[in-house]
């Protein structure tokens, strides 16, 4: 039950990256839910071999690459699922940005034991 929680949990982040960020559309709930979900599974499997590849790039910049990987996967994601749409480059970034943002503190709240 508690991947559904966070699943829930990352929709809503992502729809208040949409609510905040002009770069980003979310046309319905159902297309957050299906944003989250390959998000999730994008972050578990391909960003971890982009980060390795990418490790010279990342420590010649401080680490600041890491964040254009992660809005560089954010845009990637929006190109598979329909009602999802990321418009510049900017969006895709500062949405990645709030989306992870949003996330965290929404798991903070929501998952104290």
């Amino acid at each position: 039950m508690s991947w559904l929680l966070k699943l829930l949990l990352n929709s809503a982040a992502l729809l208040v990256a949409d609510y905040v960020v002009p770069g980003i559309e979310i046309k319905e709930f159902a297309s957050a839910v299906i944003a989250a979900l390959l998000l999730g599974f994008v972050n578990t499997f391909i960003r971890p071999v982009l980060v390795f590849l990418t490790f010279p790039l990342s420590v010649l910049t401080l680490g600041l690459f890491i964040l254009v990987l992660n809005a560089i996967l954010f845009a990637l994601v929006s190109w598979f699922v329909p009602g999802f749409n990321v418009l510049t480059f900017g969006g895709a970034f500062m949405g990645a940005l709030i989306t992870t943002i949003v996330s965290w503190l929404l798991n903070i709240i929501l998952n104290r034991d």
